[in-house]
């Protein structure tokens, strides 16, 4: 039968305060029963949080005067190091050998050789070139050679060739006269685009056709018109004209030194019509039925009466 008696708890009993300061201080250790600890010290023993600083580890402060070794670069570093190294020395040589050859008085300009010249001379080429003499050739350019050829309206073109040390050659493209303009008593040589490029007192000695008036009396279109015609045809040709005319750019005539008429028409087709006229002027002539007309205005279909 379970007992109906409650169990008792008794709390431990506190020390006595007296008992506590009694004695030399000794603290009576509960766990010996009582027994003060030996020695008569007291012992007490904590656990504490530790320190979170102190966990982190000390940083080890080099002695002074240390050796630090230093670990060798890579091969490919190394390499790409040298070759850029290789590289800039070279361009260094190069930049020098090239600003020394710029204006180096060695390659300064003496002599000036001209080639294809018919209506110019050499000398009035060279004269207007005088300005560049001295001047080292690489310093040359073309564009200086045109400026200062620009006033001979002779010169079309040139071509410009350094041969160093000290010379430049020259060969001029002149314009080709394909005309006569009467002006007076004189007779000015013009190329196709209407460029007057000397004149003459004696027609004849230029061999070329007569354009009667001049591109101011005919007017511009119609002085075009006659002399892209004329710039079309073949030397030997252009040769046996005496002179040309147009009554309209469609209606352009040409007149040879044996008195026919060539009959042109416009200046279409003008590359295949010259071909065509040549072709025909090869033609023996028959005595008896003599061509004072050669009709080439359509070329594909030409005529002769």
């Amino acid at each position: 039968m379970p007992s109906s008696r409650r169990p008792t708890y008794a709390p431990p009993k506190r020390p006595n305060r007296t008992d506590a300061a009694a004695g030399t201080g000794a603290r009576k250790d509960p766990e010996n029963g009582g027994t003060p600890a030996p020695g008569g010290d007291v012992i007490t023993a904590s656990r504490g949080i530790p320190d979170q600083a102190a966990q982190k580890p000390a940083k080890v402060q080099e002695p002074a005067g240390a050796t630090v070794l230093a670990f060798p670069e890579p091969k490919a570093k190394r390499r790409r190091k040298k070759i850029l190294i290789a590289v800039g020395t070279v361009l260094v040589l190069v930049a020098g050998i090239v600003a020394g050859a710029i204006y180096s008085p060695v390659l300064a300009l003496q002599t000036i050789s001209v080639s294809g010249t018919r209506l110019l001379t050499p000398a009035q080429v060279q004269a207007a070139l005088e300005p560049l003499h001295g001047k080292p050739l690489p310093q040359i350019s073309d564009e200086d050679v045109r400026n200062l050829l620009g006033p001979l309206v002779q010169v079309k073109s040139v071509s410009v060739e350094a041969r160093p040390p000290s010379t430049l050659a020259i060969a001029v493209h002149e314009r080709v006269p394909v005309a006569l303009v009467k002006q007076g008593d004189q007779y000015q040589l013009v190329d196709v685009d209407g460029v007057q490029l000397g004149t003459t007192a004696d027609p004849a000695s230029a061999s070329l056709p007569v354009i009667d008036g001049g591109a101011g009396a005919i007017g511009q279109d119609l002085f075009r018109a006659t002399a892209a015609v004329l710039g079309a045809l073949p030397a030997d040709v252009l040769a046996r004209l005496s002179n040309a005319s147009a009554q309209s750019v469609d209606a352009v005539e040409l007149k040879l030194v044996d008195g026919q008429t060539i009959v042109w028409g416009n200046a279409s087709e003008k590359e295949l019509k010259a071909k065509v006229l040549a072709a025909l002027l090869k033609v023996p002539a028959d005595p008896k039925n003599p061509v004072r007309v050669y009709d080439v205005s359509v070329p594909r279909h030409p005529v002769t009466r």
